[in-house]
């Protein structure tokens, strides 16, 4: 992985699967209460993968699967309890779908929320949140760019670059 930094975005190439997976591992391990992880881009680019790979960070036993058909999946934290919810809105029509299934209370409760799809909500979201787009570069090549939305996810990238790319 090669970065490009700045004060507010990372934007990096993740060469396999298990390279999105271990950097979603290590912001996992920096994610606290009441955190917002908006993950947007294509069918198959990794953004459950990522996921995965947060769950670890958060040290949540079992797998962790894609909630399509449930819309919301939820894990307890091995360490401390915190929960995790893991959000999927790819079935979902629009914000007022998502706010009559009780979204509000998730994103604005002491869990984390990975929202998959957060696009689709985007005016419902807080204004603060950490933002991940993925794109496809080639059959296992990501571009991961992730933007900081407020000065807790500015602290949270700053941190992240640091234990990821020692910068």
């Amino acid at each position: 992985m090669s970065p490009i930094l700045n004060d507010l975005t990372l934007d990096f190439v993740s060469h396999s699967p298990t390279q999105t997976r271990r950097i979603g591992a290590r912001l996992g391990t920096l994610v606290g209460p009441g955190d917002v992880l908006c993950l947007v881009g294509d069918l198959g680019t990794g953004k459950t993968c990522f996921v995965q790979g947060l769950g670890r960070g958060l040290a949540i036993e079992g797998p962790i699967t894609s909630p399509t058909f449930t819309l919301i999946n939820e894990y307890r934290d091995a360490r401390d309890g915190l929960t995790f919810y893991h959000i999927d809105l790819y079935r979902v029509s629009g914000v007022q779908e998502a706010l009559d299934f009780g979204l509000e209370e998730y994103l604005y409760g002491e869990g984390v929320c990975a929202i998959e799809w957060a696009e689709r909500i985007e005016s419902a979201l807080p204004r603060e949140r950490l933002w991940i787009t993925l794109r496809h570069l080639d059959v296992n090549k990501r571009g991961i760019l992730i933007r900081a939305d407020g000065p807790r996810y500015e602290l949270l990238l700053r941190d992240l670059k640091r234990l990821a790319f020692g910068v």
